[in-house]
């Protein structure tokens, strides 16, 4: 298990490096969304480049930022329902949803997609648009990106083996989302047992 733990840490750390590093792509595309708006205005001149380029850089960190999502739990999940069933419960539910949803989902993604980009790249592609960028590194970004999340997902099912077996410890402890999201289906219940004493 220290293998295969070590191997989930290495790509823990390439993730995150990278997420962290893309993220600031929202920036980039705030700007060019801003200086894009302004030229048009002020001098009623537009570009189909720049509006794609925004596209472009919304997706990239859409795609290569979902693997670092996943890694720091921020991805979305039914907290509140989650939190309401037994630990256990919940490591399982955890595992089978990696295995049985979320790699097959990925690796189908990854093998439809990269001779979707090869093909794209070969003729060298270019926008439908006047002025428009090429489309392949886009549709390159969708093949780095599922490779990426499907790298995750096989890090997250080893953390999960490991915390079922006792070799790690489970970071859903208290703070974070699960003691938010304990607190909200508290709060639900308490307010669901009011109105029933109420009514």
């Amino acid at each position: 298990m220290t293998k295969f733990l070590g191997l989930s840490r290495l790509i823990d750390l390439i993730n995150g490096f990278v997420g962290r590093k893309v993220a600031w792509l929202i920036l980039v595309a705030v700007v060019v969304a801003a200086v894009n708006a302004l030229v048009r205005k002020i001098f009623n001149v537009s570009s189909n480049a720049w509006l794609e380029l925004q596209w472009m850089l919304f997706g990239a960190v859409f795609l290569m930022c979902a693997s670092w999502t996943m890694q720091v739990k921020e991805h979305i999940r039914i907290d509140i329902v989650n939190s309401l069933l037994p630990r256990r419960v919940r490591q399982w539910i955890e595992l089978l949803g990696h295995l049985l949803f979320l790699m097959p989902f990925c690796v189908l993604i990854v093998y439809h997609s990269w001779p979707f980009f090869l093909r794209s790249w070969e003729i060298d592609e270019q926008s439908l648009s006047a002025g428009g960028l090429p489309q392949w590194p886009a549709k390159g970004l969708v093949v780095i990106g599922f490779a990426m999340l499907t790298l995750q997902g096989v890090s997250e099912i080893i953390k999960q083996v490991a915390i079922m077996r006792g070799d790690l410890d489970d970071e859903e402890g208290p703070g974070g989302h699960g003691a938010a999201a304990e607190a909200e289906a508290q709060r639900l219940l308490d307010q669901a047992k009011e109105q029933g004493l109420a009514s």
